[in-house]
């Protein structure tokens, strides 16, 4: 399979690319090169070979999810460099 310049260009437009004539050609050889190489993996027999997201065995490194009390409203401004009440204060954004 062999990629076409008005393929590359349509490429390129989706991706709003401005392609020089000389890199539309290269480009053109490039994805087509690609594109060989990947019919020969195409040629591989996978049949047996379970589908798998990653290469290592993946284990969740989250705690598990419990109800815990919170650290309160006086601890968590403790460090505030301003507060009002039970609120952070900071400066206006919007003027």
């Amino acid at each position: 399979m062999s990629i076409t310049q008005p393929e590359i260009e349509h490429v390129a437009r989706l991706a709003r690319l401005a392609l020089s004539d000389t890199e539309k050609e290269l480009f053109t050889g490039q994805m087509s090169a690609i594109l060989r190489y990947v019919e020969t993996l195409n040629e591989l027999d996978t049949d047996g070979i379970i589908p798998t997201a990653h290469a290592v065995p993946v284990e969740n490194s989250f705690r598990p999810d419990a109800v815990q009390p919170s650290i309160g409203t006086d601890q968590a401004l403790r460090n505030a460099p301003d507060r009002v009440e039970t609120f952070f204060r900071v400066p206006p954004v919007i003027e």
